[in-house]
């Protein structure tokens, strides 16, 4: 049986590469705007579902960054599946998986305490969007493979973990959007 969600997650990713290729970055926010159409719908959430033990600091750390909740949760499951004690092999911590020199940089003085974590997550993804024009696909790829990848490639790297990673998040996305987080 073929899996529709993750089947029109594949097509919209691929749709959106080639957009961006074709283009260049002019093209972030047509990108979004064609996210909010067809079969998998990623509209903007103010109402989208966002639950869990950490659902009131998502919420708070959302709304002082001025981040979608349900990106955040959709990051946090995806990087941590709300386990606040994960290390990784590359040595990432916490919910959202902060490298140790990210994490400094973003203020966060133990990466293994929920709040700061998400803290420096949600100030991060705030920065991958600014950078990025508002476009929640790319800023996902750069969460992922960095900044300077998805700069270096001018849209989502060719890394299969990211291209995957990003899949991941954006269904995830798409669920919070729907209620069924």
């Amino acid at each position: 049986m073929i899996d529709t969600n993750y089947f029109n997650m594949e097509i919209q990713l691929v749709l959106m590469q080639l957009m961006q290729k074709m283009s260049g970055t002019e093209l972030s926010g047509l990108l979004d705007s064609a996210q909010n159409t067809g079969a998998s719908t990623l509209k903007s959430s103010a109402d989208a579902t966002v639950t869990g033990s950490f659902a009131e600091i998502i919420r708070e750390k959302a709304a002082k960054y001025n981040v979608d909740p349900a990106l955040v949760q959709a990051v946090i499951k995806a990087e941590s599946n709300f386990n606040p004690d994960v290390v990784s092999s590359a040595g990432a911590q916490g919910l959202m998986q902060l490298m140790p020199g990210t994490a400094r940089s973003l203020g966060v003085t133990n990466a293994f305490d929920p709040e700061q974590n998400i803290e420096g997550g949600v100030k991060f993804l705030r920065q991958l969007l600014d950078r990025f024009g508002g476009n929640t696909t790319l800023a996902v790829a750069a969460y992922n493979a960095g900044p300077g990848a998805v700069s270096k490639y001018d849209g989502i790297p060719p890394y299969q973990e990211t291209q995957t990673y990003v899949r991941r998040v954006l269904g995830y996305y798409q669920s919070a959007m729907n209620g069924r987080a």
